[in-house]
């Protein structure tokens, strides 16, 4: 098992950034790509950024060039940093990782973005 714990969330105001950070424990070995999702209410979750354990990313058009993922193997721990926020990236960010075709989440953690 996997167990995933995000942090970072919170309020900030349109223009700003947040950094959200997510640290795997259990049983890491063996870990391949990493990401996040993103849920807004009444909205399906969808997918935010993803970067595999070689370091190829992938990114939802809607974030290209505002949101950087990036991820640190040695402390299994996969980073989003967030800039030039809008009122449309207020969701709930879910922290994915997937380990030997099973896929894991965490338990999310809000961001809000005022106008």
């Amino acid at each position: 098992q996997v167990q995933l714990v995000e942090s970072g969330g919170g309020l900030v105001q349109s223009g700003g950034s947040l950094r959200l950070s997510c640290a795997a424990s259990g049983s890491i070995f063996g870990i391949g790509t990493m990401g996040w999702y993103r849920q807004a209410p009444v909205k399906q979750r969808e997918l935010v950024a993803t970067i595999s354990s070689g370091g190829v990313t992938n990114y939802a058009d809607s974030v290209k060039g505002r949101f950087t993922i990036d991820r640190d193997n040695a402390k299994s721990t996969v980073y989003l940093q967030m800039n030039s926020l809008k009122p449309e990236d207020t969701a709930v960010y879910y922290c994915y990782a997937r380990r030997t075709m099973k896929n894991y989440w965490g338990q999310g953690t809000q961001v809000t973005v005022s106008s």
